[in-house]
């Protein structure tokens, strides 16, 4: 069986705290938690590609821009792979994304993990001013998108006419250091989407499903990639998750308290979501993790909960949860 692969989201202000007020303090903390995550051997760094934070009545919170926090990342970092969970094509031209991830690509020295999907936020389309189509129009666009970046990885000179998009003779240098290219990760739900993922993607990535859904969505890959004669174990499949652990029972209802002390809202959304949260003593979490390698899953993307109480969630994440790991 392939060796697990360990991902985590970075305090970004989505669905996470901050330890601090002050807005330089609070990328501090953030580049913090990508230096211990290193240290400590996980395979990436991840944010969200969203502009402000979805739950409760919080909106006015803070929330650091993707591509920004992680081009400071990639600096301050040397192994620590960084993507993204995932890109909204909506809100960059797919000429620009080239041009913005084959830089990163660059700055990071070859460790750029593409993820795109077609977006879905509402609210936050129409709030910046984005024109928020119909799924089957933002699926349409995500396709071409990816048709459009995949040519500016590689080509010298890119020409594209498309219904949503067109280029021509655009250039993209330099180009990504990764040959043939970066990852690309196609992140979503729908069943749509899932012939674009098929077409182009070598990730799928389910965001907060149960393994009952996922192997749902594994299955109709499969056949969408038999029907473009494309080979579905060239498609690995990962899954964003929630993970809240600590050394023993006691830990874990000590970190609960704390976070309902601080924030009441995002600690009702979190825990009343529990299909999708791997929450207790590390024995507990293990367990709940395996139900995703036992459908083919070996690529977990972690959004902590609670990290601005304790970096050592990811201490006993790494040291006494993915060993129990099948």
């Amino acid at each position: 069986m392939k060796s697990i692969q360990i991902g985590l989201t970075l305090p970004q202000g989505w669905l996470d705290e901050f330890p601090s007020k002050n807005p330089n303090e609070q990328f501090l903390f953030s580049k913090s938690v990508a230096l211990y995550a290193e240290k400590l051997g996980y395979d990436a760094g991840y944010v969200y590609d969203h502009f402000i934070p979805y739950y409760g009545n919080n909106s006015n919170g803070p929330f650091f821009e993707a591509y920004t926090l992680l081009s400071a990342i990639a600096s301050a970092t040397r192994k620590l792979r960084i993507g993204q969970v995932v890109t909204c094509n909506s809100y960059r031209h797919p000429s620009l994304l080239a041009k913005m991830t084959s830089t990163l690509d660059a700055i990071s020295n070859g460790r750029l993990e593409f993820g795109i999907g077609a977006g879905w936020f509402e609210e936050e389309y129409i709030s910046y001013g984005y024109k928020f189509d119909s799924a089957m129009s933002r699926i349409e666009q995500l396709d071409e998108s990816l048709t459009i970046i995949k040519k500016m990885w590689k080509n010298e000179k890119s020409s594209f006419k498309g219904k949503h998009y067109s280029i021509k003779n655009a250039i993209c240098s330099p180009k990504p250091m990764q040959n043939p290219h970066p990852p690309i990760m196609v992140g979503g739900a729908g069943n749509k989407l899932m012939e674009v993922v098929a077409k182009h993607a070598t990730r799928y990535n389910h965001p907060f499903g149960t393994p009952e859904v996922l192997e749902e969505k594994i299955n109709l890959l499969k056949t969408k990639c038999k029907k473009l004669k494309r080979e579905q174990d060239k498609i690995e499949n990962s899954v964003l998750l929630r993970v809240l652990v600590g050394k023993d029972d006691d830990e874990v209802k000590k970190i609960i308290s704390g976070l309902k002390k601080k924030n009441e809202s995002i600690t009702e959304f979190i825990l009343r979501s529990k299909d999708s949260i791997a929450l207790g003593t590390p024995d507990e979490v293990a367990e709940h993790l395996n139900l995703y390698q036992k459908i083919g899953i070996n690529y977990l993307i972690i959004n902590f909960v609670g990290l601005s109480k304790s970096l050592e969630m990811l201490s006993t994440f790494s040291r006494q949860v993915v060993p129990l790991l099948k």
